[in-house]
C-alpha cells in the first residue's frame, strides 16, 4: 500500500478504494481475535489500551482454567461453583460485552466503508456488523449464564460447611415427593440412596421400596423416644409415611433442621435409611415430581424405551379418566409424559414403578450434555429452583460435580431391595446390610 506517512493503517489520503477494502479486513480480523489491536494501529490508542488490557484478563481466565482442568479438576469446579466469584465473572462478561460493542462500533468507523465501491461497502458493513453481534451476544449470554447460576447456586445450596466421605464414599438420600392435588401432604414414594465412592466416582443407586415395613432408626435417633420398637405398626406404618407422620405429630424432635436446610420429615426418613442400609447419610436431596416435568421439557426431553402400555392419567380403577397411552417402543417423551411413566400404577407393581423411576433417572443422567445445558440453561435453573430442595453444602459442590461426571462415565449400578432379594414386610437388615457392602465393594472395583 503507497500511504503518506509510516502507518499503512492511519495514513489513508492517496488510498485505493481497493487498498482501503483490504486495509478494512485487517481491521475486522485484528477486533476479532484481539478486541482493540484495530484501534492500537489505526485509532484511539487510550481505547486501544482498554480494548486489550480487558482482551488480556479474558484470555487470562481462560488459559487459567485451562491449566486448573488439566492440573486438578476439583479447583476448576471450587471456582465455577463459588457464588461471589461466578457473579463477578458475569459483571465482568456484561461489561466486556459493552466495551466490545464499542470496539465494534468504532472499528466501523476506522475501516471508512464510504470510501469502497458499493459492493464492497456492503459487505465490509455486514462483516462487522456480524461480528458486533456474534460477539456481543456471545459474551452478554455467557454472562447471563453466569449471573443465573450464581442465584440458583445460591437458592439452592444455601447451606455453609461441607462433609466428609463415610468409609470411603458419599451417601446422598434421593426423595421423590408426590404431593398432587388428591395427595394429604407429602410422602416420599421414591426413596433411594445414590452411594459414590470418593475416589473413583463408581456409584450405586440402592432403591428402598416405599412399602418397607418393620423399620427402626439409627443409633440417637430422637425418633426412638416415640417408637423405641421402631417403626412397625404393620400396613399403617410403610416406610414412606414416616415424613408425613413426623410431620404431622413429631416437628419438636428436630428443632434445629429447617435451619439447617432440611425438614424434620427429612431428618426422620434419613435416620429410618440410615437403619436399613447401615450406611451413614451426609445429605438429601428431594425432588419435587409436580416440578419434575418442567425439568424434563426444559432439557428437551428424553428418550425411554417402553416395555409395557401405560396410561396417561387413570387414577380411578376402571381407567375412565385415561387422558391417553404411552406405547410400547422407544419414546421421545415430553415432561408431562415421563412423569406419568414413571409414577404410572396401572396393571404393574410397586417394584415395576420404582424400576421405571430409576430407568428415568439414568436416561435423564446420560442424555444431559453439554449442549443442551448451556442453550437451555435458564429454563433448566429455572425448573431447578422449583424442583430440588437439599442441605449439600455449597463448599461441596466441586467435589460433588467431579464425582457426577464420572459416575456418568462409568454408568450407576442398581440394587433394588424388592422381591424376592428383601421380603418386605418382614426385611432381615442384617443381610440388607450385607448384600450392600457386598454391592459397594463390587462397584468400587469396577464390576
Amino acid at each position: 500500500m503507497n500511504y503518506r506517512g509510516n502507518s499503512p493503517f492511519r495514513s489513508l489520503d492517496r488510498a485505493t478504494p481497493e487498498q482501503i477494502h483490504r486495509r478494512a479486513w485487517w481491521l475486522i480480523a485484528l477486533t476479532i481475535f484481539v478486541p482493540g489491536s484495530a484501534q492500537l494501529v489505526a485509532g484511539n490508542r487510550k481505547l486501544a489500551r482498554v480494548g486489550i488490557v480487558a482482551t488480556m484478563v479474558i484470555w487470562s481466565a481462560l488459559i487459567l482454567a485451562a491449566l486448573l482442568a488439566l492440573i486438578n479438576r476439583t479447583w476448576l469446579f471450587s471456582l465455577a461453583t463459588a457464588p461471589f466469584i461466578v457473579g463477578v465473572a458475569s459483571v465482568i462478561l456484561f461489561v466486556f460485552a459493552a466495551l466490545y460493542l464499542v470496539l465494534v462500533v468504532d472499528t466501523l468507523r476506522l475501516i471508512q466503508p464510504a470510501r469502497m465501491y458499493s459492493r464492497e461497502r456492503w459487505i465490509t458493513t455486514i462483516a462487522i456488523a456480524l461480528v458486533g453481534a456474534i460477539g456481543v451476544g456471545s459474551f452478554g449470554y455467557v454472562g447471563n449464564i453466569a449471573s443465573v447460576q450464581a442465584g440458583l447456586i445460591n437458592t439452592i445450596f444455601n447451606q455453609s460447611g461441607g462433609t466428609t466421605a463415610s468409609n470411603g464414599r458419599y451417601n446422598i438420600l434421593l426423595l421423590g415427593a408426590d404431593s398432587g392435588k388428591n395427595r394429604f401432604g407429602i410422602r416420599p414414594d421414591s426413596i433411594s440412596v445414590l452411594s459414590i465412592d470418593a475416589t473413583t466416582g463408581h456409584a450405586v443407586n440402592i432403591g428402598i421400596p416405599r412399602n418397607l415395613q418393620h423399620v427402626g432408626f439409627s443409633e440417637g435417633s430422637p425418633m426412638l423416644t416415640v417408637y423405641p420398637n421402631g417403626w412397625n405398626c404393620g400396613l399403617e406404618c410403610l416406610i414412606n409415611a414416616i415424613y408425613k407422620d413426623v410431620t404431622d405429630n413429631h416437628e419438636d424432635l428436630y428443632p434445629d433442621a429447617r435451619k439447617n436446610g432440611s425438614t424434620p420429615g427429612v431428618e426422620a426418613t434419613r435416620e429410618a435409611v440410615e437403619y436399613v442400609t447401615g450406611l451413614e447419610i451426609q445429605s438429601y436431596v428431594m425432588v419435587d415430581m409436580a416440578a419434575f416435568e418442567s425439568l424434563v421439557d426444559a432439557l428437551g426431553g428424553v428418550d425411554i424405551n417402553v416395555k409395557q402400555r401405560l396410561p396417561i392419567g387413570g387414577q380411578a380403577d376402571d381407567l375412565s379418566d385415561v387422558q391417553g397411552w404411552i406405547e410400547p417402543g422407544k419414546q421421545h417423551m415430553d415432561g408431562r409424559t415421563t412423569l406419568w411413566y414413571a409414577r404410572s400404577r396401572h396393571n404393574t407393581s410397586d417394584y415395576d414403578r420404582m424400576a421405571r423411576q430409576r430407568e428415568v433417572q439414568n436416561a435423564i443422567l446420560q442424555q444431559v450434555d453439554p449442549a443442551n445445558v448451556l442453550t437451555r440453561f435458564r429454563e433448566i435453573a429455572s425448573a431447578g429452583e422449583k424442583l430440588v430442595k437439599t442441605d449439600i453444602p455449597s463448599g461441596m459442590l466441586s467435589t460433588y460435580v467431579d464425582l457426577a461426571i464420572k459416575a456418568k462415565e462409568f454408568g450407576i449400578k442398581p440394587l433394588e431391595l424388592v422381591p424376592p432379594t428383601v421380603n418386605v414386610m418382614w426385611p432381615n437388615y442384617k443381610e440388607i446390610h450385607s448384600l450392600i457392602a457386598k454391592t459397594l465393594k463390587s462397584s468400587s472395583k469396577g464390576n
